[in-house]
């Protein structure tokens, strides 16, 4: 029996079902997390979804519950921190896209349609978007774009243009729900716990996934884009040092269980390229006038000192945190 034209739409629809996964774990960020809400809201189609997962504050989880709004709300049922609320996302969602979000980060008109096209190709598994800084008190002038993932945004130094891409930002993200199914969810020793800043989740889950399946596309796609709010406390030239740091350990635990090739194919060009130009240039600024730019090459060579020191010190411990299950 031939198929309908409306059960053949049923299935595309379905193939393409969207759960969009927002999580959270300070009442600090309500106004934004209620601002992302109501936008994704916006621009969800029928057959999609979106979950609220509250990382262990009671407090939160109550006044998500009374917010009127066509979404959902569990508290995270794993580990303490953004992986394990993730991964209890993972347990509840429909979609055949999971989509992932963060509290403090606003999508941009189309940004949920630029990341749901590329799945049309059956070899994409993940599909992530640009995150563009908003600094809630003005970016600093001796903060250098190179590392603006520091702060989990889009940094200078990545292609233009869709293209293929070993990991993804985390605050703008996607991956078909059968890339979780195939290779198990995020790793709950790696990932962001309250305010200890260890990190790199993303990238051990996307290395092995593509480790696992070979043939899968991890695509960047910027024409999806989201505004990440920056608070006050992410300017501070202390908070760079220390994420830096963080960064450095959460590759070495990265490396140990992916391999160091993969774990840090990605950061070979990004040393040996991006930085060395951004130094070039904050010292080309210096001549010309403006008076940030030796402070932008100084910060850059301290940002790499820092993930080095980091990463070397991550050989010796693995990260850890109080509340959270070695994996």
């Amino acid at each position: 029996m031939l198929e309908s034209q409306g059960d053949v739409s049923a299935k595309q629809n379905l193939a393409n079902s969207v759960t969009v996964v927002v999580c959270a774990y300070t009442k600090d960020r309500w106004v934004t997390l209620r601002r992302a809400i109501d936008v994704a809201l916006d621009q969800i189609n029928c057959g999609d979804e979106l979950i609220v997962i509250i990382d262990h504050n009671d407090a939160l989880l109550a006044r998500c519950h009374e917010y009127i709004g066509d979404f959902t709300v569990f508290p995270n049922r794993h580990s303490r921190g953004l992986s394990g609320a993730r991964n209890t996302a993972l347990d509840e969602a429909h979609g055949s896209i999971i989509v992932f979000l963060d509290d403090d980060a606003i999508p941009l008109d189309g940004w949920l349609d630029a990341l749901r096209a590329p799945y049309a190709d059956k070899y994409v598994y993940g599909v992530g978007g640009f995150a563009k800084p908003h600094w809630l008190s003005g970016q600093p002038g001796w903060f250098p774009e190179e590392y603006l993932w520091v702060v989990g945004c889009s940094h200078r130094g990545l292609s233009s243009g869709q293209h293929q891409v070993r990991n993804l930002v985390g605050a703008n993200m996607s991956f078909r729900k059968a890339a979780f199914e195939h290779v198990g969810g995020f790793t709950e020793q790696l990932g962001r716990i309250g305010e200890q800043l260890f990190g790199c989740e993303e990238t051990e889950f996307s290395i092995r996934l593509t480790q696992a399946n070979p043939g899968a596309i991890i695509l960047y796609e910027p024409s999806s884009q989201v505004e990440h709010h920056l608070a006050q406390h992410r300017a501070s030239f202390s908070y760079f040092v220390r994420r830096c740091w963080a960064e450095g350990i959460s590759k070495a635990e990265v490396s140990r269980r992916v391999g160091r090739s993969k774990a840090l194919s990605t950061e070979r060009h990004y040393v040996l390229r991006v930085l060395p130009r951004g130094i070039w240039n904050g010292l080309h600024d210096s001549a010309c006038g403006d008076l940030w730019g030796m402070a932008r090459s100084v910060a850059i060579a301290v940002g790499l000192l820092a993930t080095a020191a980091g990463y070397c010190a991550g050989g010796f411990f693995r990260p850890s945190v109080s509340g959270r299950k070695a994996t």
